[in-house]
């Protein structure tokens, strides 16, 4: 089948496990700031935090998908940060900016743009937002993640429905458990004073418990392939 999978955070932890265990022979292309170490896929440098980089990113999407009689076409965002974790009106304001704009924004101007590229296709078209546990609980430090988060089960809710009735592209938030990844690193170095419950995460990984991001990934394409899985749902990889 030749397939276009685009990830948005490629070049490290999950993303890059998503593009490593990609279906074979598709073609791979890494929307990132410093791009994946293979190259055979394919490099768009961008810092999505900076709204300057959404149109040309989505110009690109656009050509890339026009590029090709393709059969299968799948966009994956997975760039997001925690930066800067601790509580709200006690961290640095232009960190939380450049966070907002990240996690949440950025996923749904470009879901919005990928959708106007491939909205002609009579192909396999399917559209994952990486969610998290975390989405919608009230887990002080982390309040704007966890709330972009949320913000990504809402929109892919909304948007799912909305392809039901006119569009036909799959939809889907993934949460994908605690899987070891830079991100987890970070997570366990920061002061209990800015993130209370560090000390769950510090004993996840002492035991074992994180989950390979190749894991996480395989699972993530296994469940693609599962057409009972409906657009506009939310899954947690760690309930299948």
């Amino acid at each position: 089948m030749d397939t276009l999978v685009i990830v948005t955070g490629g070049s490290s932890g999950l993303g890059r496990a998503l593009l490593d265990t990609a279906p074979t022979d598709s073609t791979r292309v890494d929307i990132s700031r410093s791009g994946h170490p293979d190259g055979d896929v394919t490099h768009l440098r961008a810092d999505l935090a900076d709204p300057a980089a959404w149109s040309d990113v989505g110009a690109r999407i656009a050509d890339l998908v026009a590029s090709r009689a393709w059969e299968r076409v799948t966009f994956i965002h997975s760039a997001g940060t925690l930066d800067p974790i601790g509580f709200v009106g006690e961290t640095d304001a232009d960190a939380v900016t450049a966070n907002v704009l990240l996690n949440s924004a950025s996923g749904q101007v470009l879901g919005h743009r990928y959708l106007a590229a491939v909205r002609e296709l009579d192909v396999r078209r399917e559209l994952v937002m990486i969610s998290s546990g975390a989405a919608g609980k009230a887990v002080p430090g982390w309040s704007t993640y966890s709330a972009a988060k949320a913000a990504f089960d809402a929109w892919v809710a909304g948007v799912g429905a909305e392809q039901q009735q006119r569009g036909g592209v799959r939809i889907l938030a993934v949460a994908p458990g605690v899987v070891a990844t830079p991100m987890q690193e970070t997570i366990r170095d920061t002061d209990e004073h800015d993130f209370p419950g560090v000390q769950r995460f510090r004993n996840l990984h002492d035991d074992g418990q994180l989950i390979d991001p190749v894991v996480a990934a395989t699972d993530l394409w296994t469940l693609l392939d599962d057409d009972t899985v409906s657009t506009g749902s939310r899954v947690d990889l760690r309930e299948r």
